[in-house]
Formats: structure tokens, C-alpha cells, sequence
């Protein structure tokens, strides 16, 4: 009998999975794989939230492939030299694995090419609607300005969504490995797993996306950002299930998952925008690790500050809203160098993604893809806007519960014992306009 290896990823899931569609489709019998790799931990990205929800995650996927007859063989080492012995073991011609945007997807690609050369197959539709690289502008490699990008997103061709297998067959004798480790967690991290993801899905309310999702008190967003990280749910199928509803919600929640393949195919392009400016701006930071620390913690003396980065430190999850307000406040108004946010962000997150993380991250410092680089977001109309009666706050900064309304937001009038802001609110915009020479074109 013949034997194929579909090899996991960015893409714990039966529904939609062309990775295990066209694994199954080569051969008689599949062995699904997924390797832990050493090299993430030492690279800092294996933080103890998304190693547990990774753990929820294989388990469930685990558990779905036993229904199907199979299970999920999971082995720690160097992905390439782990798949190889599997391949040995179980007598596979075949190995199949999505396509990866970052430097170290490209490495991983690069060695298991090595061992397997014309045997590999790369499928580049798995994890994103738009595969990176599929549309380009003319004489560019990508896209830089996401509008452009957007227009030709919406007119790119989609793959047909595949259904979950029914049945696996899958060689016996192949041990798993159980060497996944956490370490201490947010209390409140969601269920890991694509049961949780579609169960999620199937109870959110798409068609009121565009009328709340920048309401941070309502938390009404889709909350997928995770699920959609570690690929228990497809984005194809997210797309085509939205578009089902029709209606301004869906098109703006579709539009969504467009700028996570934006971001995606920039990243793709241009590797080093994970750690380096995509734009340089001759930025000279302001060094504060005091500053640096109190944002953190969620103690800026800026309420609406402090309770998106207390959600963070919860739940290892952050409202879109509040991701864009905080970021904002130590990029522009700190103006400390945005790395510091986005690995504080990596540390936590759930959803941590390397592209979609970094580059928004870009984008709010002025050194991404942003058309209007010098905006400023203030804290204070940001909060008067997004949260009017100051419920967000009140939820996640418990201290200032007893402020009435909107008065949470400025404790500085009504409640003297909670810190002092960092920056006076007059000064808001003083670093950035003296560091860019008095750039500021828009403050919101």
C-alpha cells in the first residue's frame, strides 16, 4: 500500500484542510504528523499561552482523526530530520505541508526539501483565502498599501472548501512523543481545538460584526483570531460562510480576514519586516524602562490603557480596539520603540502571530504600511468614543469601579490614589511631534 505524510502546521483541522486532501488523495494511507520543534522555544515564541491552547489544540485534532479511524503521531525534534524518520518508518513516498510566510516557515520548507527534494509537496492554499504572492502589483513583489491590495483580494479566485474526511487509514507501529510543556498561564484562555472554533463560529452573531466590533464594552467581536492562528478553522471557509449572510457585517468581517492575507503576503515578501522597520523613519526612541514596565502592567494612569493591557495579562487575548489604542499610546504618545510592545504582545497572545502582530504593530508606530504614518491616537478621545460610559474600564480596572460614566476615564479628577498618568494629557503628542520634527498631521 502506499503511504503519504500530511504534515501539519498552521492548520489543526479535518474541515477544509488541502494539506490532508491532497495527502489522502496520493495514497493509500496517511499518516498525519506534526512536529514540536525545539527551535520555536528558542526563539522565544513559545509562550505558555499558546503552548496551551497548542496542547487543546492537538488534542482535539487528536480526537476528530480517531473518529475517522486514524490519529495524529506527534514527535518533538527538527521538523525536517523528525518527518524523515517517520517517512522511513512507515514506508511514505509522499510528504505534504502548507506553505509558511515567515523566515523560519521558508527554513522549514528549505530542509525538507533537503531530504525529500520532488517529494514534497507545498500547498500554498491552506492557510490564507489569497495564497502570498498570488497577486501582485505591477513590477512589485507585493502589495504595500492595503486598499490596492484589497481590490484585487476581493476579484482573486478562491479554491473550493473541502469537507472533513470520513475515513483515515493509517499505518500502525508509529509512536508519538508527549513532550509538551507550559508554563504559568493567563487565568482565562479560551479552549483550545477546531471543535471550539466551529462551535464559536456557529453562535457569533456576523451580521451585527459591523455595527459593534469597535465597541469594546459590547465584546462583541468574532473572538476566531486564535483559532484562525493555529488553523483550526479556514479562512476560505470563513469567507464563504460569511458571504452566505451577505449584508455590511459580513462584508466587514470579510474584509478582516483580507487584511490578515495583507499582512501575510508583506511579511512573505519581506521577512525582515518581523524585527526591523518596514519603512524607516529615523526614529530615535525614548528609552524608559519605568514607562515601559508600567504599561505592562496596566498602570499608565490612563484607564482605557490599563484595562486593554489588564485583558491582555487575563485572558491572553486583547479587543481589536484596545490592541490599536495601546499599541498607540507607547509607540506614539511613550513614543518607546514598538518592539517592545510587540514582543510584550507575542509573550501573551493567543492569537500571536508573527505577521498579523508585528506588522499592525508597524502600522501604529508609523513604520509599516500606514498611509498617514504621523496620526496620533489619543487615549482620552479613544475612550470617549469606544467605551462612553466607561463599562470596559470599570470591567478590567476594578479599582475605579465606583467612578460614575465616563469619569473613569480621567481618575485623575475624582480618584487621587490610582497612579498618576505618565504623560500629562496636554503632552500627549509632544514626544512624537519633537522626535519626527512636528509631523503630527491627524490626532483621533
Amino acid at each position: 500500500m502506499t503511504v503519504s505524510i500530511a504534515l501539519f502546521t498552521q492548520d489543526l483541522r479535518l474541515h477544509d484542510n488541502p494539506v490532508l486532501h491532497a495527502a489522502r488523495t496520493a495514497a493509500d494511507q496517511v499518516v498525519p504528523l506534526f512536529v514540536l520543534d525545539p527551535a520555536v522555544e528558542g526563539a522565544g515564541f513559545a509562550a505558555p499561552n499558546r503552548q496551551a491552547f497548542l496542547a487543546d489544540c492537538l488534542a482535539d485534532l487528536d480526537a476528530a482523526l480517531r473518529r475517522t479511524g486514524s490519529r495524529l503521531i506527534v514527535r518533538r525534534g527538527e521538523p525536517a530530520e523528525q518527518t524523515a524518520r517517520v517517512a522511513a518508518r512507515a514506508g511514505a513516498a509522499t510528504v505534504h505541508v502548507a506553505a509558511g510566510v515567515s523566515a523560519f516557515a521558508h527554513r522549514r520548507e528549505a530542509r525538507l526539501r533537503e531530504h525529500f527534494g520532488d517529494r514534497l509537496h507545498v500547498h500554498d492554499a491552506s492557510l490564507t483565502v489569497v495564497p502570498a504572492g498570488r497577486i501582485t502589483p505591477a513590477g512589485r513583489d507585493h502589495y504595500a498599501v492595503f486598499t490596492p491590495y484589497h481590490h484585487a483580494w476581493q476579484l482573486a479566485p478562491r479554491r473550493t472548501v473541502l469537507g472533513a474526511p470520513r475515513a483515515i487509514d493509517t499505518p500502525s507501529g508509529l509512536g508519538s512523543d508527549n513532550l509538551l510543556h507550559t508554563g504559568p498561564l493567563s487565568p482565562a484562555l479560551p479552549s483550545g481545538g477546531e471543535t471550539a472554533a466551529r462551535e464559536r463560529w456557529r453562535r457569533w452573531d456576523v451580521d451585527a460584526y459591523a455595527q459593534v466590533h469597535d465597541d469594546l464594552a459590547a465584546d462583541a467581536t468574532s473572538r476566531l483570531s486564535p483559532y484562525l492562528h493555529f488553523g483550526c478553522l479556514s479562512p476560505t471557509e470563513l469567507v464563504e460562510r460569511a458571504l452566505r449572510h451577505g449584508g455590511e457585517g459580513a462584508q466587514a468581517f470579510v474584509r478582516q480576514l483580507a487584511w490578515r492575507d495583507f499582512h501575510h503576503q508583506v511579511l512573505a515578501a519581506r521577512p525582515d519586516a518581523a524585527h526591523r522597520d518596514y519603512r524607516a523613519r529615523d526614529d530615535h526612541w525614548h528609552r524608559d524602562e519605568r514607562e515601559a514596565e508600567a504599561w505592562r502592567q496596566g498602570r499608565t494612569g490612563y484607564p482605557i490603557v490599563d484595562a486593554g493591557m489588564r485583558q491582555l495579562a487575563e485572558e491572553g487575548w486583547m479587543h481589536n480596539r484596545a490592541r490599536l489604542l495601546t499599541a498607540g499610546f507607547l509607540a506614539k504618545n511613550l513614543y518607546l520603540d514598538w518592539r517592545i510592545g510587540a514582543a510584550h504582545f507575542l509573550s501573551l497572545l493567543v492569537d500571536g502571530d508573527l505577521a498579523n502582530n508585528q506588522l499592525n504593530w508597524q502600522w501604529v508606530a508609523g513604520t509599516g504600511t500606514d498611509t498617514r504614518p504621523n496620526r496620533v491616537l489619543n487615549p482620552l478621545r479613544q475612550a470617549d468614543r469606544y467605551d462612553p460610559d466607561g463599562a470596559y474600564v470599570r470591567r478590567w480596572v476594578p479599582e475605579l469601579a465606583h467612578l460614575p460614566g465616563p469619569a473613569v476615564h480621567r481618575p485623575w479628577q475624582l480618584a487621587p490614589d490610582y497612579p498618576a498618568p505618565l504623560i500629562a494629557p496636554d503632552a500627549l503628542t509632544d514626544r512624537f511631534r519633537r522626535a519626527r520634527g512636528n509631523p503630527v498631521d491627524s490626532v483621533r
